[in-house]
């Protein structure tokens, strides 16, 4: 998105901080306040936005640089660039368009930095909640403050959006009067702007009281006889604030509000029920607060006389079955028994008085507790609590949840509470089920995890007694320490699978601080706040209970956030009544999906886990011999119909044996590739049609979303960066662990179909780039760009080939490389290039000369260039035989100036012919599995077709030179077969320089003999063979384009040449 559309976005306007330079600049001040010595009562109350009433964004952008590699304070030094004449200040002051001003900050941050700057990422960002969320406390002070008839107003430096509009953040119905700087010509600290909103107020300075975070901002305020609140942190403003003005900003009980409009209870019938219950001391008006977090029942606060009491209730409306369990909750903590069971285990929960299922009284059932004062904190990031506070609360927390799970079921009585084992297999079938009966549209991986959960369940499960629920903001805390005073919310309780509440209770860790239902910690620097990681609290809790800690983690959170995101569905649909016990509820629609996507990660996660832990194989030390017998699982198409076999059970290969059947492979390596099989059958395949008709439609040149919902199983399954060899990645830091030999049976599979390598992020030429950044890479270099390629986030193209010279000989290449002011400056002319049209691709990694007068093999180098780096032009795209083979396609590219800092560099200048020899081997056996599986395919498909068709009276299947043309294609099959496996096994015992002959002898074979067996499919098609209806055409022109691609076959054939001939000498 270019900035001027992102300016134009709704989003924008919604999200826009408009003074953030104040986090940078208000850090220098030091901790003056300036404040006006007189006294008087105060009127008014003004506030300044940014760092006030919504989060600073110089936070923001400082976070953002680290993120994204950009050097620190660029964004900061471009807006504070030029004063009060800077483009900046001009902008807030409506003298230059929005166009001039993103032209001249976009030239600004370039000059700052060195560097391209993705200004688009930086500016969404500020757009997000995260920026653009007032203050609660803020917000609760402001109402406060108005409904005791004070005026209040906001200062705000800010701007015009392309629309005619200037932008406020704010709800501007909580001021009576909003200055504003685009709007005025003026920004502070002007003491023109104070004295217009003090004009507009009506009061004198004497009766005001400023905030902001700025010291020159309030000492201009001071100057004028203002008094003034240098905020820090807006807690600690408030509390401030409500000393110079004597009443109180917060409500009295913590956590509470005023009654939603849509929650209403009639109080009348609730006064007479308690009057009844509580007796005729009950006497006084009735005070009525909601609690103002929870998305399950609606809870209240009540004081009659001298009572304080807590009001649980079902929401009203039409409930899911089996939802909202007040009366078991009721009946939890009314049962003696297991008060007894909790009390013996140290585990306080709230006195119960009453249930009332009479749904007269206020509509729906609830039950009656007092209310017992304390904390409860809401933001898991606790803050106003030192480091040491924050770990103390997080500790008792932890220590309270090992004391409900230690409750000993035998003595307590409790051995009936619920169903023992198989706690998490119901669980997920009563989520789906709730998930379905609230569902309003299909939502991809909530779809993905009910198919995957139920396949993945905990082998091995714990019986104890679980709350259900079990979270920071269900705990009662003691105002001053770090004591539990109660649990609250048993809704939920049963017995079940403790680390299901261990799970649940880490949520927060994983969600961002502006989340909506519930702010997180992952966006936190936890070291910094005292507050121990999701691994340290789960290492405390296996400690405290004494066991050890469970591998399948990942498997609990994918389900927690299943089950929170079925939760928040629930809550999405009661709020389209209106029925929603929370005011956030309407927005919980497009949260399903967020939770549902973070509990797919961890799915993702725990399918590597599975594959990277499997056993550690054995050497093969039986021969091997091949004989015809039937397949275990269902048949791939196009994959042959014998297996060689060990005369006792496969083990892996050693370093002297080759193996040249999948049924040589080690046992978790051959369960890998049957696997892939399996996926191939039910996935793949059926959604070819569709992929297809993609690449051939209007929206081509975008991914296709059946695509990356296919990928996203892929990795679910741990089918994801298995190219990557053992030799490069020992440690099996990014991929499987494979070797090339094993990696290439495998990789036949996937050559069955044109679609499946990028569906397993195993395609070219990500693979010979991830490839080169782990073996040459910098960890700055793979921290940017290898990291989100393995991820399957971005997408890369290799720039070589030039239409200038013969590019098959790399010391050929013209493209050029200057160093210029400490960076290095490409300009060339490239084609070519696969992969670069793709929305995705955002690396290039570009080969050209850094020193033509060096020895003709260290002429050249290779530089990681950002695809959004200015002076990249796209001239246009090519074609193969006529086909684009969007979305990556093949493009024809300009560089022209492009400037690409100088640790782009990759290994050093003059090394790119060494590190292009590297990377050439495997990306070669790639190449050749591919084309063996097109021509499996291919072949299985000329089968099918010759025994279906009838010619001359008979089957094709019956006619001489059909059947000669299925001989011949599965002889030469075989033949290359084997030579790339022989291949890929010498570039493992030996390497791949002793594998060069090797090499170059399967790009010499392999090519022309899926050339040939797809011409011969197509011939026994007939007219259908070279359609769209069947992938024999594309079968056909990749073989053929591979005759050239990666090296022409007379290369090849002279390397092979040369080497045979130093052999016989």
């Amino acid at each position: 998105m270019c900035l001027r559309r992102l300016l134009q976005s709704a989003q924008l306007q919604r999200a826009w901080r408009a003074v953030f330079v104040k986090h940078g600049q208000g850090r220098h001040q030091g901790a003056w306040r300036w404040t006006h010595s007189g006294g008087g009562t105060y009127r008014a109350v003004i506030f300044d936005m940014g760092g006030v009433l919504i989060p600073s964004p110089g936070r923001v952008a400082a976070e953002w640089e680290v993120q994204n590699h950009i050097p620190s304070g660029t964004i900061l030094k471009a807006l504070i660039s030029g004063g009060e004449n800077g483009p900046w200040m001009k902008f807030m002051r409506a003298e230059i368009t929005t166009e001039d001003f993103l032209q001249e900050f976009g030239r600004l941050c370039s000059e700052i930095s060195k560097t391209s700057v993705p200004l688009d990422s930086f500016f969404s960002l500020l757009t997000s909640e995260r920026v653009a969320k007032p203050f609660p406390v803020m917000t609760e002070a402001i109402t406060q403050i108005r409904a005791k008839g004070l005026q209040t107003a906001v200062l705000s430096s800010n701007f015009y959006l392309p629309n005619g509009k200037s932008f406020l953040p704010l709800d501007r119905k909580q001021f009576d009067v909003v200055v504003e700087s685009c709007l005025e010509g003026v920004c502070k600290p002007d003491a023109r702007m104070y004295k217009l909103c003090l004009e507009r107020l009506g009061r004198q300075p004497s009766e005001s009281i400023f905030l902001d975070d700025l010291g020159p901002n309030l000492k201009a305020a001071a100057s004028l006889g203002i008094h003034t609140i240098k905020v820090h942190d807006p807690e600690t403003a408030v509390k401030e604030l409500e000393t110079l003005l004597g009443f109180p900003l917060r409500m009295a009980v913590p956590n509470t509000r005023p009654v939603r409009k849509t929650m209403e209870i009639p109080k009348d019938s609730l006064e007479k029920y308690l009057k009844d219950l509580l007796g005729t001391q009950a006497t006084g008006p009735l005070e009525l607060l909601q609690f103002d977090h929870g998305q399950s029942n609606p809870t209240y606060y009540i004081r009659l006389a001298k009572h304080q009491l807590v009001l649980r209730k079902k929401p009203p409306g039409t409930l899911l079955p089996s939802a909202h369990a007040i009366e078991r909750e009721f009946s939890f903590l009314c049962s003696g028994r297991i008060m007894k069971a909790l009390a013996n285990a140290g585990v306080p929960v709230p006195k119960v008085l009453d249930l009332c299922e009479d749904s007269r009284v206020i509509g729906t059932p609830f039950y009656l507790m007092e209310y017992c004062p304390g904390l409860i904190y809401k933001d898991p990031s606790l803050p106003g609590l030192e480091p040491s506070q924050r770990r103390a609360i997080y500790t008792a927390m932890n220590r309270v949840l090992c004391k409900i799970h230690s409750v000993d079921l035998k003595a307590a009585g409790l051995e009936d509470y619920g169903k023992h084992g198989d706690y998490v297999a119901r669980q997920v079938q009563t989520w789906i089920k709730q998930y379905r009966a609230s569902e309003t549209s299909t939502i991809p991986p909530m779809e993905r995890l009910i198919e995957w959960l139920p396949l993945h369940l905990p082998r091995q499960q714990q019986t104890t007694v679980v709350h259900g629920d079990f979270r920071l903001d269900n705990v009662l805390f003691h105002p001053e320490t770090a004591e539990v005073l109660a649990v609250l919310d048993w809704e939920l309780s049963t017995l079940g699978d403790p680390l299901a509440d261990v799970a649940h209770s880490c949520l927060a860790h994983y969600l961002p601080s502006s989340f909506p239902v519930q702010p997180g910690l992952s966006d936190s620097d936890l070291s910094e706040l005292g507050i121990p990681t999701a691994e340290e609290y789960f290492r405390m809790y296996c400690l405290h209970m004494g066991i050890c800690p469970t591998e399948n983690w990942n498997f609990y959170m994918a389900f927690s956030f299943f089950r929170i995101a079925a939760i928040l569905q629930g809550v999405y649909k009661r709020s389209l009544t209106g029925h929603a016990s929370s005011a956030t509820g309407e927005q919980t629609g497009k949260l399903t999906e967020f939770t549902s996507n973070l509990a797919w990660d961890f799915a993702v996660k725990e399918g590597f886990r599975v594959f990277k832990e499997m056993p550690a194989s054995k050497p093969l030390t039986r021969s091997q011999h091949t004989r015809a017998r039937p397949q275990s699982l269902p048949r791939t198409p196009g994959m042959r119909s014998y297996v060689t076999s060990t005369d006792s059970s496969p083990a892996h290969i050693s370093k002297g044996a080759l193996v040249f059947s999948p049924e040589g492979l080690s046992p978790p390596v051959r369960e890998l590739y049957q696997w892939l099989k399996q996926v191939m059958e039910r996935h793949v395949y059926p959604a070819e049609p569709e992929l297809q008709h993609h690449q051939t439609s209007a929206e081509k040149w975008t991914p296709s979303p059946l695509l990356e919902d296919l990928k996203e199983k892929a990795k679910a399954e741990g089918l994801w960066n298995v190219f990557l060899p053992v030799e490069t990645d020992p440690e099996k830091k990014y991929g499987a662990g494979l070797t090339n030999e094993e990696y290439a049976h495998l990789c036949e599979v996937m050559g069955t179909s044109l679609y499946a390598p990028e569906i397993f992020n195993c395609s070219a030429p990500d693979t010979g780039n991830v490839e080169l950044l782990v073996r040459y890479g910098t960890e700055e270099q793979k921290a940017r760009w290898l990291i989100p390629l393995l991820e399957g986030k971005a997408r890369s193209c290799f720039a070589m080939t030039e239409p200038q010279v013969a590019s098959s000989d790399a010391t050929n290449v013209e493209s050029s490389i200057q160093e210029e002011d400490g960076f290095y400056v490409i300009n060339g002319h490239k084609w070519w290039i696969s992969g670069i049209l793709d929305p995705r691709c955002q690396l290039c990694v570009f080969m050209g000369k850094t020193d033509p007068h060096a020895p003709c093999h260290q002429q050249q180098s290779m530089l990681l260039v950002p695809m959004d780096t200015p002076g990249i032009k796209i001239i246009r795209p090519l074609t193969v035989y006529g086909l684009e083979d969007a979305p990556g396609g093949h493009g024809e590219v300009l560089f022209e100036q492009v400037c690409v800092p100088k640790e782009n560099m990759v290994l050093g200048p003059g090394r790119g012919f060494e590190i292009a020899q590297g990377q050439l081997g495997p990306g070669r056996i790639h190449h050749c599995m591919w084309l063996i599986g097109y021509s499996e395919r291919a072949l299985a498909l000329m089968k099918a077709r010759a025994k279906s068709r009838m010619a001359f009276g008979k089957p094709l299947v019956e006619q001489g030179t059909v059947l000669a043309d299925i001989a011949q294609s599965r002889v030469e099959i075989e033949q290359a077969r084997l030579l790339v496996l022989k291949a890929a096994h010498v570039m493992d015992v030996a390497g791949n320089k002793a594998a060069a002959l090797d090499i170059a002898m399967i790009k010499v074979g392999a090519p022309p003999m899926a050339y040939q067996v797809t011409d011969r499919a197509i011939q026994a098609f007939g007219a259908p063979g070279p359609s769209s209806d069947y992938p024999l055409a594309q079968f056909f022109t990749r073989a053929r384009a591979l005759r050239f691609a990666d090296g022409p076959d007379e290369v090849h054939r002279a390397a092979v040449a040369k080497m045979e001939l130093k052999r016989c000498s």
